[in-house]
């Protein structure tokens, strides 16, 4: 959520800077201004009125120490039809207050200046790219039939479960998956994030904290009758570990991932292009969120990137950086690198990390604070986080990428974590 004092004193700069994300928003400035204006207003008359009661109440002790009891009696008497104005201004206030931040709430985030300006996919900048790309043996299949082929995953049993896009691991599958998992945790500890398991369920401050709700709740899994929400992803319930905490800025930076399922509703659409693990229901990730300074959170995010980079190498895939465009970014994001892996079979490029930061815009609604050494001042903090990484297209990629006649030949840096080092 944006400080309400960036747009009381920026305005034509936020306008602008969220246009880069084709929002257009001098509409909803205008009506937040005016709100703002109504609520200090209403705030003013309410301290002064509360100023004068205090001064009343101490000439109040005065006249009664002086002996001067019809006085005070009567500036007593005097006391109440004030607190019934302040009453009065405070239910004025009520709705007002909620108004402005239903407004505020409606606004994303601006983007960084490095954002370059576009509508979509096709709009964002490749930064680099990496790895090459295999030549694949003839009658090389997608990972849809290579994993029937194979008998590793089965779409079929998880549509009789439950329904379309919830798979079935098995065999080498189930131990490929795990493989990665470990594989990812393993290298995001010697990278300093400490593990947290956190619940895949969360409340509705959760959602609002990290910004989800109210812009995704058609996006997420939705249990009506405690009114929770199954997790699209751990940045949720690990970023609101620190909702109304404050931080002290030695302990800053703080680095965190979980090894979580998620869960989204998204409908996708039909073609081959989210054919069988492109895009699911349920699926496994490993998140890494950091809460940084404001002064050295871009550092945080380009060592996270490197970090994220350095995993799509070890498993030896073609991949590439993207920088999003502003049409293309999160609600909640200030700047986005996305990873994109080369998928052989499918000769297409299938996102499998988002790398972003998000500034104070998380923080100021998670109310995320750290206090400065240096004056004891209380901030905002930054918070950012990054897939590390998601499975069902790493998976995807490693099968299509390393198919051969004689089966799929495991990375070697899987090799340790899974027992075996060929699918056949």
């Amino acid at each position: 959520m944006l400080p309400i004092t960036l747009i009381r004193e920026n305005k034509e700069f936020v306008a602008e800077r969220l246009k880069i994300k084709n929002f257009q928003a001098e509409d909803i400035l205008d009506k937040i201004l005016e709100l703002d204006s109504k609520k200090r207003d209403i705030q003013t008359k309410s301290d002064a009125l509360l100023a004068e009661m205090n001064k009343i109440s101490k000439e109040i002790g005065s006249l009664m120490k002086e002996g001067k009891k019809e006085e005070a009696e009567a500036a007593k008497a005097s006391t109440y039809s004030i607190k019934d104005e302040i009453k009065e201004l405070s239910e004025q206030m009520a709705p007002i207050d909620s108004e402005l931040k239903n407004q505020l709430v409606q606004l994303p985030n601006l983007p960084h200046s490095s954002v370059p300006r576009g509508f979509g996919a096709e709009d964002n900048e490749i930064v680099r790219q990496g790895g090459e790309i295999p030549k694949l043996c003839e009658g090389a299949l997608p990972h849809w039939e290579l994993i029937k082929k194979y008998d590793i995953i089965d779409f079929d049993l998880g549509t009789k479960l439950t329904g379309a896009g919830f798979p079935v691991y098995k065999g080498k599958g189930a131990k490929l998956g795990r493989a990665l998992t470990n594989f990812f945790l393993d290298e995001g500890e010697k990278a300093g994030y400490l593990e947290v398991m956190p619940p895949i369920i969360v409340n509705e401050d959760s959602g609002f904290g990290t910004g989800q709700l109210p812009d995704k709740e058609g996006q997420m899994y939705h249990i009506e009758l405690d009114n929770f929400y199954l997790i699209p992803t751990a940045e949720v319930p690990v970023t609101n570990i620190y909702r109304d905490v404050i931080l002290n800025e030695e302990d800053l930076p703080i680095k965190n991932m979980a090894y979580t399922p998620c869960f989204r509703r998204e409908a996708g659409s039909w073609g081959a292009h989210v054919r069988g693990l492109n895009r699911l229901h349920q699926f496994d990730k490993v998140e890494i969120v950091r809460i940084s300074r404001p002064d050295n959170s871009y550092e945080s995010l380009d060592e996270m990137v490197a970090h994220v980079e350095g995993l799509i190498q070890k498993l030896e895939l073609p991949y590439r950086v993207v920088r999003l465009c502003g049409g293309d970014m999160s609600f909640t994001s200030a700047l986005t690198y996305d990873f994109e892996v080369w998928s052989a079979a499918q000769s297409r490029w299938l996102e499998v990390s988002s790398t972003s930061n998000f500034e104070s815009f998380q923080a100021n609604r998670l109310k995320c604070r750290f206090r400065e050494k240096a004056g004891k001042q209380v901030r905002l903090a930054h918070t950012l986080n990054g897939s590390a990484l998601a499975l069902p297209r790493i998976v995807a990629a490693i099968l299509e990428n390393n198919q051969t006649p004689n089966g799929i030949r495991v990375p070697k840096v899987l090799v340790p974590f899974t027992g075996f080092n060929i699918i056949d």
